[in-house]
């Protein structure tokens, strides 16, 4: 029943990382209730209703800037684009998927976002390239995405599986 149980979380956590999602105005709820989830910065889920729609390109920085420049650049114009449409800026996003080139960058990357997000971290995924389109990148961030699609998600889950989000944590 446990590997049915985590079969079936691990198939919500991937819906939720394929819709790359973020909040407008309103209240968002982040589960991340073990340490390892905790010293990473991210949440394994993270809950919102309402709201509207926000798609946005990967964001890279500077190329001749080093990796904690480039990172901090790329919050920076991400707060600065949520607000240009609307939004309140970091503090909405749900979701992010980052891509790094250089494993040893995780570390650093996971301080940065620890310092950016101070408690309530968006459902993320780190990965590992061995490239990007242009020299000198060295991390891309991509995140887009609104509530009524976690909204979506969390009805589709409920009706597939017959039970409610919070049955299901691990």
């Amino acid at each position: 029943m446990k590997l049915a149980a985590a079969r079936n979380w691990i198939g919500f956590g991937a819906a939720i990382a394929i819709a790359v999602t973020a909040t407008s105005a309103g209240a968002k709820e982040c589960f991340a209730p073990d340490a390892r989830a905790q010293e990473r910065a991210f949440s394994r889920a993270v809950i919102t209703e309402g709201g509207k729609t926000l798609w946005l390109g990967g964001q890279t920085g500077t190329p001749t800037a080093n990796f904690e420049g480039q990172t901090r650049e790329i919050f920076s114009e991400l707060d600065k684009n949520i607000k240009a449409v609307g939004g309140s800026g970091l503090k909405d996003m749900v979701t992010m998927t980052v891509f790094i080139n250089d494993v040893r960058h995780g570390d650093r990357f996971t301080e940065i976002r620890k310092e950016t997000f101070k408690d309530c971290f968006p459902a993320s995924a780190l990965i590992t390239v061995s490239g990007f389109a242009r020299p000198g990148i060295l991390i891309e961030i991509h995140r887009g995405g609104g509530r009524e699609v976690v909204k979506s998600i969390l009805q589709r889950y409920q009706k597939i599986t017959g039970r409610s989000f919070e049955s299901s944590l691990p």
